[in-house]
């Protein structure tokens, strides 16, 4: 099963996936899937209710929007891949590196993606994003962490590296809240639909090249750890966002130029969905 959010911006659907491949209207059930409709349970609700779910005629012709609905916070985790950090040029962190992008940064996972007005150093970044499913806060450990987890999404953390390293005055959140800088999606999958968030390939290609080609396995950080650790510090509400970090392959590294206008950029994460976005 798959939630997703389909049609036009701001007019977004929402809908199911079942395990036949059919697209269900979720608009029975609920207006939309956000914070409100995870903290109650949504999840189970539609999983429940998905047999009786009138079929979404047309869906396949609909705009794929992001699957969750007006995040409250979109919290990121940097350099949580050893390789990744390395070719930033630092050493693997001891502790998670945490900075936020604006929520509004939060878009579908094929629309394009606008090449920001006095922009020179555009990357890209794919990430396993992990959607909180109710109000949490001071977990006793990461084992707790689970119940916190509504499900998982292929997440685009889109930078500016000039914004983030030289104009930043130490902070990156302005180098990664430009607009369209978080395509989403396309589809949120719950937590008991992926048995093994640690061993997951997760991708990126620019213009048909390979860029980055990892595994979730090399997460200096898992995702248990991270939801706990976070917890110590803010309140998680239902619907946030939390981007687990990149692999190593990015335009920061060097190895290849940045994005530019025209670019076609793909995303994917095993189990999870494939993104296209085209630079304009």
């Amino acid at each position: 099963m798959q939630l997703l959010r389909l049609g036009s911006l701001g007019q977004e659907i929402p809908a199911l996936r079942d395990d036949t491949g059919a697209v269900r209207d979720l608009r029975p059930l609920t207006a939309d899937i956000d914070g409100a409709f995870l903290q109650a349970d949504g999840i189970e609700r539609a999983r429940s209710a998905a047999a009786d779910l009138p079929v979404l005629e047309g869906a396949e012709t609909l705009r794929v929007g992001a699957p969750i609905a007006r995040p409250t916070a979109v919290i990121c985790v940097g350099q949580n891949y050893a390789a990744h950090a390395a070719e930033s040029g630092d050493a693997p962190p001891e502790v998670p590196i945490v900075f936020f992008k604006h929520p509004n940064t939060v878009v579908g996972s094929n629309d394009d993606l606008p090449f920001p007005e006095g922009a020179t150093k555009l990357d890209w970044e794919v990430e396993l994003g992990v959607v909180i499913a109710r109000r949490t806060h001071h977990l006793r450990s990461p084992q707790e962490a689970a119940d916190a987890i509504a499900g998982f999404v292929v997440s685009h953390d889109v930078s500016e590296r000039a914004w983030q390293i030289e104009e930043s005055g130490g902070q990156w959140s302005k180098g990664k809240s430009g607009p369209s800088f978080n395509p989403l999606g396309p589809a949120l999958v719950p937590l008991s639909e992926i048995p093994a968030p640690h061993a997951l390939r997760l991708w990126s290609t620019v213009n048909g090249e390979t860029r980055q080609d990892s595994n979730t396995a090399d997460l200096i950080f898992d995702v248990p750890t991270l939801v706990w650790h976070l917890s110590q510090y803010m309140v998680l509400e239902p619907g946030d966002l939390i981007n687990t970090g990149t692999p190593e392959g990015v335009a920061l590294s060097g190895r290849f130029p940045y994005l530019q206008p025209g670019d076609l950029v793909e995303l994917g994460i095993e189990g999870l969905g494939v993104q296209r976005q085209r630079v304009v």
